[in-house]
């Protein structure tokens, strides 16, 4: 599901799995928790190993980069499947946050 690299300065979340509300609460709680105690200048969320996002992804994007930014930081989304990078970009999401994604 979530597995967190930390090196002080950037934390990335590596998610895997499927991406829905059971999943996204907990992802949230844990990087809510880490954001806040760290701080982090950058927070990374890879989406390497996801394969299906629906609507909580949204949630769970827009609110880890509200959180990051209230601390200095800034969020960044990368290797998301052209699906999930679709829904980002139709959504709206890929003007509010940096995303590199997998749309080729």
């Amino acid at each position: 599901m979530l597995k967190i690299y930390n090196d002080g300065k950037r934390i990335t979340a590596a998610l895997s799995g499927d991406l829905d509300h059971h999943a996204a609460r907990e992802i949230r709680l844990e990087l809510d928790d880490v954001i806040a105690r760290s701080r982090p200048e950058l927070l990374i969320l890879d989406f390497e190993k996801v394969g299906f996002m629906d609507s909580s992804g949204i949630g769970l994007i827009l609110g880890r980069s509200r959180a990051v930014r209230a601390v200095g930081g800034e969020l960044l989304v990368k290797n998301a499947r052209r699906e999930i990078a679709e829904i980002i970009k139709i959504s709206g999401l890929g003007q509010l946050i940096a995303a590199q994604c997998d749309v080729g």
